[in-house]
């Protein structure tokens, strides 16, 4: 769902809020409560997100000012409340010169496109004694809230993500936010005498029970981030991607200064290496653009009549190629970028931005976070995702949602250290995701996750094998059990029965 169509459907519905509200009378009600506790009176206080501004009028600002996408939401706003302040603005983008207490975004996550570009915004209208404050849905009532939507119970929402608490815990750190208390509160969302009050006034707040509460609630403090002025090489394994690469190059944004990218090119036989040869010099004042070849090229081959197009994996995998290009990396930052383009180019600054301000020492993407497009990812790909995630995080002791994703960044000093070790769990992967992921949980590296968009392929074929890659992933999890688990079990009896 694109930008236009968020901002008609709001503008759809902004007349009709009020009755919405006034239909849903004590859920609103006690969502207010929990923020006017968390918010004290007289303060200066941003609204992300204000809707027609009812919230904002109940905390009682000093200074209040609302932002919205909905044109018709800021202008009812302005009608409504006189006294605060309403602007038409992109959360996303935020254009205020002012710096705030507190800063609200109640509801307003799930129709978020960017959440990670929202909370860097943050950072320009907060100081480090300012406090975020966020209200969101508890992921486990999804389908009872879809449930109440088709039964007019509450209103629809064609645009949502599911962010868990850890979801939002993990993208204010990446952008410099760290939580200064969570929690859950509202069992019982309607008005039932007496029921209500003991639900949301007692059981909410035992353990154990109030995990099941339907409002989740994190607050959020500003901290300095770490400045550098590190490089960034970005390599990409290509194979058969000719129609990918212009779109690849015109979308990514120039990363830090005197950017490098590296094609490894696995044998193509579809133009993929002549359409890089014919692009680099348009790109020559924004990138240092080089290209390898897994497999050494005789010489005038490019001359010669293609062959066979293969739309397999090279027999050498993506990982040899990754690790070639990494090879001939020159800057300290290192970002592997999946030639297909279905995660934009354009989330590439954020890979770099989390490792230069030292979020994380590696880096991977997660495309489990955010609604895929349709045809992006068969059902049967996206559970297999989901449980091999929780599978390798309890084998490497640190949460890993996505395994598969092939967009990664570490330094070139993490990356070292990875080499140098490989031999402890043997070259088996041919893909170069858990070559990697076991690597940086071996050296204890801080493993941090960085929630991308996932989009369907535009041009070219898939070359992972369900079927025979899959039976690969279960080997590499018996190798991750027997490397980290067994090894550590047996040292560990070894050592008791000497004792």
């Amino acid at each position: 769902m694109g930008k236009d169509q968020i901002v008609a459907y709001f503008d759809s519905i902004a007349d009709k809020r009020d009755q919405w509200r006034a239909k849903n009378r004590y859920y609103h009600s006690e969502v207010r409560h929990l923020l006017k506790f968390l918010i004290p009176e007289g303060l200066r206080v941003l609204d992300v997100g204000s809707s027609t501004g009812e919230l904002l009028d109940k905390l009682k600002p000093s200074r209040g000012i609302g932002i919205d996408l909905s044109p018709r939401m800021i202008e009812l706003a302005r009608e409504k409340h006189p006294h605060l302040q309403f602007l038409l603005q992109d959360a996303e983008g935020i254009c205020i010169d002012e710096r705030f207490d507190y800063v609200v975004l109640s509801g307003c996550i799930g129709v978020l496109q960017d959440v990670w570009k929202v909370f860097r915004c943050l950072r320009k209208v907060t100081t480090f004694e300012s406090r975020v404050v966020i209200t969101y849905y508890n992921g486990i009532w999804e389908l009872v809230l879809k449930l109440a939507q088709k039964l007019g119970c509450m209103l629809p929402r064609r645009h949502q993500n599911w962010l868990g608490l850890s979801d939002i815990d993990n993208l204010l750190y990446l952008n410099g936010f760290e939580v200064i208390k969570q929690g859950k509160k509202i069992l019982l969302p309607v008005s039932v005498p007496i029921l209500s009050w003991f639900f949301n006034r007692v059981l909410a707040n035992i353990p154990v029970i109030w995990r099941l509460c339907l409002v989740e609630y994190v607050v959020a403090k500003k901290v300095p981030l770490q400045e550098s002025s590190l490089q960034c090489s970005v390599v990409v394994p290509c194979r058969n991607e000719v129609g990918n690469i212009e779109a690849l190059l015109k979308n990514l944004p120039a990363i830090g200064v005197n950017p490098e990218i590296i094609f490894v090119d696995g044998n193509s036989t579809d133009g993929t290496v002549e359409k890089i040869l014919e692009l680099m010099p348009s790109y020559k004042n924004k990138f240092d653009i080089k290209l390898i070849h897994q497999i050494p090229r005789e010489e005038g081959m490019l001359n010669k009549p293609a062959q066979k197009k293969s739309n397999k994996m090279l027999k050498l995998g993506k990982g040899d190629a990754v690790r070639k290009g990494f090879d001939k990396a020159s800057h300290e930052v290192l970002i592997i970028l999946d030639s297909d383009c279905t995660v934009p180019p354009a989330e590439m600054p954020k890979f770099f931005l989390s490792l230069a301000e030292s979020r994380g020492e590696f880096i991977n993407g997660s495309r489990l976070v955010y609604p895929m497009e349709k045809q992006a990812m068969r059902m049967l790909n996206l559970y297999a995702n989901e449980l091999f995630g929780l599978i390798f995080s309890w084998l490497l002791d640190q949460k890993i949602k996505d395994t598969l994703c092939g967009t990664k960044a570490l330094t070139k000093q993490a990356y070292l250290k990875i080499k140098e070790n490989r031999s402890y769990f043997g070259d088996f992967d041919p893909f170069g995701d858990f070559d990697l992921l076991f690597g940086a949980a071996k050296q204890n590296l801080k493993i941090v996750e960085l929630p991308v968009r996932y989009r369907a392929r535009t041009s070219g074929d898939i070359k992972i094998e369900r079927f025979k890659h899959g039976l690969l992933l279960v080997q590499m999890c018996f190798i991750a059990f027997r490397r980290f688990k067994m090894l550590l079990m047996s040292k560990n009896y070894t050592e008791v029965s000497k004792g």
